[in-house]
């Protein structure tokens, strides 16, 4: 389907087979990314971190860990993934918004964007989404970007996994390749295996067109918002050692703030 504010094709994982996200990808599995991210925002934000932002917020698997650490507004531009999150975040605020668009009125400690900043396929895009990090962070607090893949580490793979639930299971198949090695983005296929509770199977295709810019991009357009930026990497225990990195920017203090 299209989503008019994406101007692109939504993937299916996010709109029509939404209840199946969480047989791809479990909660659990997001344990290790969350409590890095979660310890990199409180040693960088300059003074108390006790209210945290997510932008592209999915299904909620992020905000079941860092909601024990923190009091969190939740942001998702799909109305079926911000229901799934509330399944297993019900006491959480969600809000149904575009990560580059919305406008909250509102300042917060931290602002953090996991692996959704991925699906910003332009410059432009990724300048309007750093914008909106920056304009809900309040002076001294602290943000981090994780993107999937950099220019520098991206390399054509592919991949298998799925979870079984309790009357339900998923198994998928990835390969992530580029099309293009000029332009911004890169394409990741999925081959979804769906068991239904009948016993019975099917097969679905689903695209998922990314973003993919080198880090000088990244930090340039990180110091132009407003923010004094680095890159972190990340040696996460299911990766090979350098292929993760994340951006941590921090909201410049004025004179006067």
């Amino acid at each position: 389907m299209k989503d008019p504010k994406l101007g692109n094709d939504v993937p299916k994982l996010y709109t029509e087979l939404a209840s199946w996200f969480h047989l791809l990808t479990a909660p659990a599995e997001y344990a290790e990314d969350t409590r890095f991210y979660g310890d990199v925002l409180q040693s960088k934000c300059n003074g108390p971190l006790r209210s945290l932002l997510e932008l592209g917020s999915g299904g909620g698997n992020v905000a079941s860990h860092m909601k024990q650490r923190f009091t969190l507004t939740l942001v998702d531009l799909s109305p079926e993934m911000i229901e799934l999150s509330k399944t297993i975040n019900p006491e959480v605020e969600h809000i149904i918004g575009d990560m580059r668009s919305v406008r909250l009125q509102r300042v917060f400690d931290a602002v953090l964007i996991h692996d959704a900043i991925s699906y910003i396929t332009t410059e432009s895009d990724l300048r309007r989404t750093l914008d909106t990090a920056f304009v809900h962070l309040r002076a001294g607090g602290a943000a981090v970007f994780a993107p999937d893949h950099t220019r520098e580490n991206f390399r054509s793979t592919t991949g298998c996994g799925g979870h079984d639930g309790e009357r339900r299971a998923m198994r998928y198949m990835e390969w992530l390749w580029d099309p293009d090695p000029d332009d911004t983005t890169y394409t990741h296929d999925f081959a979804y295996l769906l068991r239904d509770s009948d016993g019975s199977v099917h097969v679905e295709h689903d695209r998922h067109v990314m973003g993919l810019f080198g880090s000088d991009v990244w930090l340039r357009i990180l110091t132009e918002v407003g923010f004094d930026a680095e890159v972190l990497p990340f040696d996460h225990s299911k990766a090979p050692s350098g292929s993760d990195a994340a951006f941590v920017a921090i909201k410049r203090i004025q004179v006067g703030d």
